[in-house]
């Protein structure tokens, strides 16, 4: 019963959610476009899939995902190893991000650009190998990146600090990247914050600073995310002048 509870929780959170984007384009086709909506059918029918699936989604975050990683990061703080939680961590940021979906999209993508652009030969074998260099080299950077901020949280370090050097860091290597990877590298920063990596990088974050003594999580608890973000295209860019 509690499970159902829950799951009901999260459809009508899912509602109340889509509900401004159905307003919207509901409200735009009407008004201003002043058409009735074309395939009206399929279009009902596929928001209701997204409403199921949100919902799904959502509480398998809460159910599984969350308590998994704050979990872990309480047993590694009390184990009190360092060396097994920054593998950990990088291990984790690593594993998120290459399975990410959105950067297995935006790979393929920049793969087929770069060979019709004559930047890689326009043969199978080189757009995939360029596709998979990317995803690498983006979820090594995440798997930095996530060590980075664990290791922050344990130092108590003030975060705004590093996030200005490393946008400095971005700022001087966009000026000697090549123009066709600078892009590439921006975009790399955006989808590696997306449905797998958040939610276990955030509960991660959350969980090691509760567990940690002296160390607030409002305070320390946040922030891999900004690191996920940032060092890609730091390492991307590098990729980029490599290749």
């Amino acid at each position: 019963m509690q499970q159902l509870r829950l799951l009901a929780k999260s459809l009508l959170g899912s509602l109340r959610d889509l509900l401004p984007i159905i307003i919207v384009v509901g409200f735009f086709q009407l008004a201003v476009i002043q058409q009735p909506i074309p395939n009206f059918l399929e279009i009902l029918t596929g928001t209701l899939f997204i409403v199921i699936g949100l919902t799904l989604f959502v509480h398998g975050l809460e159910t599984g995902l969350f308590p998994i990683g704050e979990t872990m990061a309480h047993e590694f703080a009390q184990k009190g190893s360092l060396p097994w939680l920054l593998l950990f961590a990088f291990a984790l940021g690593f594993g998120t991000t290459v399975a990410e979906p959105a950067l297995i999209a935006v790979a393929d993508e920049a793969a087929v650009i770069a060979a019709e652009g004559r930047a890689i030969e326009n043969t199978e074998a080189a757009r995939e190998s360029y596709a998979l260099g990317l995803r690498l080299t983006v979820a090594v950077s995440v798997g930095f990146a996530i060590l980075l901020g664990v290791f922050r949280i344990l130092k108590g370090w003030p975060i705004q600090y590093l996030i200005i050097g490393g946008y400095l860091g971005i700022v001087i290597m966009t000026a000697f990247a090549p123009r066709e990877i600078i892009g590439i590298a921006y975009d790399s920063g955006g989808v590696t914050t997306s449905t797998i990596t958040v939610p276990l990088v955030t509960a991660l974050g959350v969980g090691l600073a509760s567990a940690i003594k002296g160390r607030n999580p409002m305070v320390d608890g946040f922030g891999l995310i900004a690191f996920a973000s940032l060092t890609p295209m730091i390492f991307v860019m590098a990729y980029g002048m490599l290749i």
